[in-house]
C-alpha cells in the first residue's frame, strides 16, 4: 500500500476518533469509534505483517464466543 494512502486511512481514522467524542448519540459514537479502528487495522494489516496477523487471528480464536457465555449465564442463574 503506498505510504500516502496509509496516511489518509490514519487521519480519517484519527478523525473519525475524535468527531466521536462530540456527539451525543451512544450508537453513532459507538459505530464512528469502530470505524476508526477498522480504518487504523487497515494500515497495520495491510503492510502484509504475517506476526500481527498471525496475533490478531489468535486473539479471536482465544475470545469466547456468544454461546459459551450464554451456558455460563445459565449456569449461574440456576
Amino acid at each position: 500500500m503506498p505510504w500516502w494512502m496509509e496516511l489518509i486511512l490514519l487521519v480519517s481514522g484519527v478523525v473519525f476518533w475524535l468527531t466521536s467524542a462530540r456527539r451525543s448519540d451512544d450508537v453513532w459514537d459507538m459505530f464512528q469509534k469502530i470505524i476508526a479502528v477498522l480504518l487504523v487495522l487497515m494500515v497495520l494489516l495491510g503492510g502484509r505483517w504475517i506476526p500481527l496477523e498471525i496475533a490478531a487471528l489468535l486473539l479471536a480464536f482465544w475470545l469466547p464466543s456468544a454461546t459459551r457465555l450464554e451456558k455460563r449465564e445459565l449456569g449461574k442463574r440456576l
